[in-house]
Formats: structure tokens, sequence, C-alpha cells
């Protein structure tokens, strides 16, 4: 009878975890930045990146009230001069915003840093990569350090930056990594999207 208590409030406990989370979330669609120069983050994304640009759009503002505020949590007379949609290969798309707002600040973040992020990007071969982005004059760390041990182990990594100080990686794991074999939810890969 305790084994059937516990099955049933594991049970329990799974349902309402699954009801918790957002409704019919399907998975990532983009990743928005804000860049200092349109021209140069589009230059950037598809010239360096491979990226496509899709579409452009704005400007937006509001000059004589909150909404600024009330959608997107900046000052109320930012403006976004211009939005632009850049599709990535397989992956999720990225948007480019170009705005000018009151106090506008320029990030000189570190990965270690509170809030930080990076985008990375899946290669067929990282060291290809690495010879591209050293000979367009790209900003490279150490790498690429191959991972061959602990869950991770199988891939490569090299971490890059964009003019403007946009952290980026490039990683590869042909063969999968170690902790697939452990079973459980395995990450989505552009390398195989259909999976």
């Amino acid at each position: 009878m305790k084994r059937a208590f516990l099955a049933a409030s594991a049970l329990l406990l799974s349902l309402s975890a699954a009801q918790a989370a957002m409704p019919g979330m399907r998975g990532h669609d983009h990743t928005g930045i804000t860049v200092p120069d349109m021209d140069q983050a589009v230059t950037f994304f598809t010239d360096i990146l491979g990226c496509q640009k899709a579409m452009s759009f704005g400007p937006f503002a509001d000059d004589k009230g909150t909404f600024m505020t009330d959608l997107l949590g900046v000052d109320s007379k930012a403006v976004i001069e211009q939005i632009t949609l850049m599709r990535c290969g397989f992956g999720s798309n990225i948007e480019l915003f170009k705005y000018k707002a009151p106090g506008q600040r320029s990030l000189d973040q570190k990965n270690s840093d509170i809030g930080a992020f990076h985008i990375a990007f899946y290669v067929d071969d990282i060291k290809a990569a690495k010879a591209f982005l050293d000979e367009k004059g790209v900003v490279t760390r150490l790498g690429p350090l191959p991972v061959d041990q602990g869950p991770a182990a199988g891939q490569a990594i090299l971490y890059f930056q964009s003019p403007w100080g946009l952290q980026l990686e490039a990683i590869t794991y042909p063969n999968g990594m170690a902790y697939e074999k452990d079973g459980g939810p395995v990450l989505w890969s552009p390398k195989d999207p259909a999976k």
C-alpha cells in the first residue's frame, strides 16, 4: 500500500509540474540582441556566420505615452529605429534591434557576469571554423577545445566575439555527447533538425 501511495504521489507531482509549465510552449523561437549599428550587425551575421536576412521593419516609438515602457520595459522615450530578423541555418532565429534611448548604455559583459549570455552555433568542422574566423580577423579565444571527460565529452568548443563585443561560440559534437548514453532527454541539435 505504501508503494501505491508513493507511486500515486509521484504521478500527481509530475502532472502538477507539467501543468505549471507555460501552456503551449513548443521551443525557442529567437534570441533578440540590441546592436550599435544595424548594417554592421547584418553584415557580420550574413558574411561571417552565414545567416540570411529574412525581414526588417520599424521604427517604433510613443512620444506621448508609456507604451514603450509598458510593452518592453524600456524608457518611455526609447525609439526602436529598426528590427531585423535573421535566419541562421537549422537553428532558431536572431532578432536584431537598433535602439535610440535616453540613458542607453553599452554593455561590456563577460560570460561570468550575472545575466550575461552568448549564442552558440553548431559547426561541422570546428578547426575549419577557427581558421575562417582567424582569416576574417574575428577575435577568438583559446581553442578549439575538445571535451573528453564528463557528460559533455564528445564536444569541442571555441568562443569568439562580434566586432561590438557580443559573445558567441562555435560548438560541434559529431558523434554525440557522453550523457546521451545514459538515457533521459537528449538536447535538440541543429545537426539533425528532424529529431
